[in-house]
């Protein structure tokens, strides 16, 4: 199977899980995306592997990993996402062994993947079938929110409707056509 270079666009709070971040990547011609559900830790640390400014007075996990990993002369060839099962991401790293290059490949969470891939700049690939599963999801996603959006937008709408005839009947037109107004711009 063919491999897919993803690269990573955002990082974000997640609208559909509380205390969630939602980490986005895209194919390389920006076609499909993925959307990765991930803990707050694994945010702030692929934040601040992001961010080159952000400096750490003490090493984090995901650097004392790659101090650990330079010191044994290992290098990461890549990242691959190579599972996606009830919505949760599977991964592997490939290490390659500078003296005597031999590969060997880690299971690893995917989160904790891409930490680490930031700082060895290393790729991140997956499949098709991964990336066409999961841009389905990430369109059904995409879908819901629009729906509650819309339905909320309809809720109040009904209620500025009933505030409206509340403030006519008490001829308080001034409020009446700031609610009108209010309305208006719901349906544009």
């Amino acid at each position: 199977m063919n491999l897919i270079k993803l690269n990573i666009i955002g990082l974000s709070y997640s609208q559909f899980k509380t205390g969630a971040y939602a980490l986005f990547l895209e194919e390389d011609n920006g076609l499909k995306k993925l959307s990765i559900v991930i803990g707050a830790c694994e945010a702030q640390a692929i934040a601040i592997g992001l961010d080159k400014t952000i400096k750490s007075p003490r090493p984090l996990t995901h650097d004392l990993f790659i101090s650990i990993a330079e010191k044994n002369e290992l290098i990461i060839e890549k990242i691959i996402i190579h599972k996606l099962e009830k919505g949760i991401f599977f991964s592997s790293i490939k290490f390659i062994n500078k003296n005597n290059q031999e590969s060997f490949i880690i299971d690893a969470r995917t989160s904790d993947a891409i930490a680490i891939a930031i700082r060895f700049k290393a790729p991140i690939y997956t499949y098709k079938k991964i990336l066409d599963a999961a841009n389905n999801d990430f369109k059904e996603d995409i879908e819901i929110s629009k729906e509650k959006t819309e339905k909320s937008t309809e809720k109040n709408k009904e209620e500025l409707k009933e505030k409206l005839a509340i403030a006519i009947q008490n001829e308080d037109y001034e409020l009446a056509a700031k609610i009108r107004d209010q309305i208006k711009k719901i349906d544009d």
